[in-house]
């Protein structure tokens, strides 16, 4: 069985492609694959670039794990999902996504945490959708959308569920740019070669200084609430009906 995820280098930049032949769920193989593949990048000194197969970033978290896992699933799952989003935010090197379609979250939480985001133009949808299918936005995630969200935006993103089309995502922070889907491989190409040649240590510890607020919450959110503990109230819940 193929890997979700695959890493190529080319030069100074990494690619990380997601491709399950489905619709990106962020599943523990698929987390696992990524924080790999970020492994590499880290290794290499590289550009990061993360996209997905076209018409599709990623469809979020893998619903099935909340409806059906046990209880270190879900804590195993919600885990590796905020600790790549912290991993993105505060990666040594640039990070460019380069969203192909749809993104859910946990999709969505990776594009807010990368430093440029540019994505095709297309019906696709955008946004964090959790309260609209029940489930209660993560703090983790919270935080993630805090800092790069438009306050307006925030509360609507976070709040009622609802979705954005590219052309909206850019005006609420989720995107940077929206290219036609036909040149967005190429765009991401060039993009990526002109984050290379940042002076990758002032980069970094500018990054680290502007984003120490939100970077400490989404550590505080991810110890406070990501617990074995709470996967197994949720467990409990899930049972009672």
């Amino acid at each position: 069985m193929s890997e979700p995820a695959t890493y190529m280098r080319s030069g100074a930049v990494g690619k990380i492609v997601m491709n399950d032949g489905k619709a990106n769920v962020m599943s523990l193989r698929m987390l696992s694959a990524l924080h790999a593949a970020f492994d590499r990048a880290e290794a290499d000194q590289v550009v990061a670039l993360l996209t997905g197969r076209g018409g599709c970033f990623s469809a979020g978290f893998d619903l099935k794990v909340f409806a059906q896992g046990s209880a270190r699933d879900i804590h195993a799952l919600l885990r590796s999902g905020a600790e790549l989003a912290h991993r993105v935010l505060s990666f040594p090197a640039p990070v460019l996504t380069a969203c192909t379609g749809h993104a859910y979250p946990m999709g969505a939480f990776l594009m807010l945490s990368a430093d440029l985001r540019l994505g095709a133009d297309g019906p696709f949808r955008i946004g964090m959708n959790e309260v609209a299918i029940g489930i209660p936005v993560p703090g983790f995630a919270i935080e993630v959308a805090r800092q790069r969200l438009t306050p307006a935006y925030f509360n609507r993103a976070t709040t009622t569920g609802e979705m954005f089309s590219p052309s909206e995502a850019v005006v609420a922070g989720f995107l940077d740019r929206v290219i036609p889907v036909a040149d967005l491989a190429a765009a991401a190409d060039v993009a990526a070669e002109q984050l290379a040649k940042l002076n990758r240590a002032a980069h970094y510890a500018t990054k680290l200084r502007a984003r120490a607020p939100a970077l400490a919450a989404i550590r505080a959110a991810i110890e406070s609430e990501l617990t074995l503990e709470n996967a197994q109230r949720t467990v409990a819940r899930r049972s009672a009906g």
